[in-house]
């Protein structure tokens, strides 16, 4: 077939063919005949799509000209309307209606499908999968329903390459229920078919029914291609379902799928996921040929293992056999750097980076400004934001991190003003990392100011930032804001970091007993509590004095919950009962621990002590403390606060001696204060 066999908008590739009517100012006037193709298949328009009315002579603007002129520069340098009637076929339609979806203009595509050329010219089953892919990568699945109609009404329901292409539209725009009932539908689905399930299923953030579905499809006994490998080994390794991939593993044995480097490349990537290096690293050392892929999924495999220091050796090595690391490899060991505070080795890599030309990658730059901010290195991560191009979301995003990752709250409130100015629009992922400043100053005002942009932009019905903001609005103080968006959200949407939040606004509060009551009220709700969730509760606990709540609240969580004691758990369950006077039973704890007491379980009980006035005890977690947190005045502090208070004077001017050896000064505290009337806030 030649290109020149289908007729065309604006005169792009048209064969044969007449025009019937006739054209008074610019018009058309009655139907119009064209013949498309060397096939000879002729059709007529009504007067209404043709015509500059709506065929009743009405002063409805020509649809057919609305089409062109949304078509764009595909339309450039034509002939205009009112001089030729171009011929049109179904091809160059559906090269219109890309450009037509990409300008926004969907209801213009929706009326040449439903009386345009689309409506009255063969469609086949080539037309429908390449406007199902326009209609995919645009989103726009309510005229992806509209083409489904039409679809049945032709009699393609089953053809299984169209209807695989609307299965793959609907998984695209993120409707699975569409999706699964299209699936269900099929006279016979094929591979084709379960695959695309599998993939969108797994796209769409729903891995474990995507799993179910790769199992059902063994079960039904359908004959599995190298594509459902490839499809499924990802869903293995983000389940860390070990085993399952481990049997794909063997159904690639036994297929003969060993020697295709993606499907390697597949199951390092799997194995390294599931924390199975020695399974990675014996399918890389039986590879036979190797590519970027394959080197960088074998490095995150180290860096996942928190083994930066063999991932580095291995990108070497990966030089050294002539393979160029990319963005994504250059990223991933940047992350690594930045995760374990690793400068020299991330200023290493921001070196090559800049020789290989990489520097300007919108990864890199991302992952560069991410390192030096988690190194506590802010002002070479805003060095690298500076020459970015600003125009992107992501490196916004990381800059604001860092931000919040060093404590500047001004600095971060600054500069995502500078981005809306700069037009960049802020999306969720750019919130979950700002909002924290909000945060770190309490300052109650800017976070109303914020809380009311959110709503006029539409982002607070995200359930993870109206999280953010009950969280903002606790540490303000403000418990009846927080408390009114709590109750505000449907019990449907409040997840357990939401419920996670709100008791810990109350119990930070003081309000011990609404934190138990909100405890058991999300329990019943059928809201699994995690290990934040018992930590908030049982902070909650300890500062309002409710001893015997709090370690009924353990007993729940280590019953029925089969939840380990962690190091903040211990923390709380040791300041809880150091509070009440059973410091005994504190240390007796701290002793039956089954991992060494961190710094934060000895101030714990530093600080009971401090209360009570116990200087034996009081002692003992000071020398852990010293040892520990050898920097830390405030325990060389709070130790000559004990010996002060049962008059043994000596001893506390040796604890003040001792910080002045060391050379150690205590921080100033301060206090910050929110003066409205004169505006700002003011340390004192």
């Amino acid at each position: 077939m030649k290109d020149n066999d289908f007729v065309g908008i604006g005169g792009v590739g048209f064969g044969g063919g007449e025009r019937q009517g006739l054209v008074e100012d610019g018009q058309i006037v009655g139907d119009v005949e064209v013949v498309v193709g060397s096939t000879g298949c002729k059709s007529r328009w009504s007067s209404r799509w043709c015509c500059g009315g709506d065929g009743g002579g009405g002063e409805r603007p020509c649809l057919f000209r609305r089409f062109r002129e949304g078509c764009g520069t595909y339309l450039e340098g034509q002939e205009s309307f009112g001089q030729k009637v171009e011929k049109v076929g179904c091809w160059d339609w559906m090269i219109g209606v890309v450009k037509v979806l990409n300008n926004g203009d969907v209801e213009l595509v929706k009326a040449s499908a439903a009386e345009g050329p689309f409506a009255v010219l063969e469609r086949d089953n080539y037309t429908y999968p390449l406007v199902f892919k326009a209609i995919g990568e645009e989103k726009l699945v309510d005229f992806g329903g509209f083409v489904h109609g039409r679809v049945l009404m032709d009699g393609f329901e089953k053809d299984s390459f169209v209807m695989n292409s609307l299965l793959t539209m609907y998984m695209k725009c993120r409707k699975k229920e569409e999706g699964g009932k299209v699936f269900n539908s099929m006279w016979k689905p094929n591979v084709v078919s379960w695959n695309s399930m599998i993939s969108g299923y797994f796209k769409i953030g729903c891995a474990k029914e995507a799993l179910g579905i790769f199992i059902k499809m063994v079960d039904d006994e359908v004959e599995i291609d190298c594509a459902t490998v490839i499809s499924v080994l990802p869903v293995c390794g983000f389940l860390k379902e070990l085993e399952v991939g481990r049997r794909v593993y063997e159904l690639v044995k036994e297929k003969g799928w060993e020697k295709e480097i993606v499907v390697r490349n597949a199951l390092v990537d799997m194995f390294a996921k599931c924390g199975s290096i020695e399974e990675a690293r014996l399918v890389f050392d039986g590879m036979v040929e190797r590519d970027v892929v394959t080197w960088t999924s074998l490095i995150n495999a180290y860096i996942l293992n928190g083994d930066i220091r063999a991932a580095l050796r291995l990108c070497f090595l990966m030089v050294l056999e002539g393979v160029r690391p990319n963005s994504v490899t250059l990223a991933s060991l940047l992350s690594a750097c930045g995760e374990s505070k690793n400068l020299m080795d991330g200023r290493c890599l921001h070196g090559w980076a800049i020789r290989q030309k990489l520097e300007s990658d919108v990864m890199v730059e991302t992952s560069l400004i991410d390192m030096y901010a988690k190194c506590n290195h802010f002002d070479r991560s805003f060095q690298v934001f500076k020459r970015t191009s600003k125009k992107k979301t992501v490196p916004w995003n990381a800059i604001l991190a860092g931000c919040i990752n060093n404590r500047l709250g001004n600095e971060a409130i600054k500069l995502f003003k500078e981005m809306l100015i700069e037009g960049v629009k802020p999306d969720v992922a750019t919130l979950k990392s700002f909002l924290a400043a909000y945060a770190i100053h309490a300052d109650l005002q800017q976070a109303t100011n914020m809380h009311s942009y959110l709503i006029r932009s539409g982002l607070f019905s995200n359930c993870e930032i109206a999280t953010a903001v009950i969280d903002i609005y606790s540490k303000c103080g403000s418990l009846e804001s927080a408390h009114k968006i709590f109750y505000g959200i449907p019990d449907e949407n409040k997840d357990i970091y939401l419920w996670s939040v709100i008791i810990a606004g109350y119990g930070a509060h003081g309000h011990g007993e609404i934190a138990v009551s909100l405890f058991k009220e999300m329990v019943q709700a059928g809201e699994k509590p995690n290990e934040v969730t018992f930590t908030s509760v049982l902070h909650a606990c300890s500062h309002a004095g409710l001893v015997d709540e709090g370690l009924d609240l353990l007993k729940f969580m280590l019953r029925n919950h089969q939840i380990s004691c962690q190091e903040n758990h211990y923390t709380c369950i040791v300041d809880l009962l150091g509070r009440s006077g059973r410091l005994d039973e504190a240390y007796d704890i701290i002793r039956t621990m089954p991992f060494a007491p961190s710094h934060a379980v000895w101030g714990a009980l530093l600080g009971a002590c401090v209360i009570h006035e116990n200087v034996e005890l009081g002692e003992i977690a000071a020398k852990w403390l010293f040892e520990l947190e050898p920097e830390n005045t405030g325990n060389y502090v709070l130790m000559a606060k004990i010996y002060s208070a049962v008059g043994r004077w000596k001893d506390a001017e040796n604890m003040r001696h001792m910080i002045n050896e060391i050379g150690l000064q205590k921080a100033p505290a301060y206090s910050l204060i929110q003066c409205d009337e004169i505006g700002g806030s003011y340390i004192f």
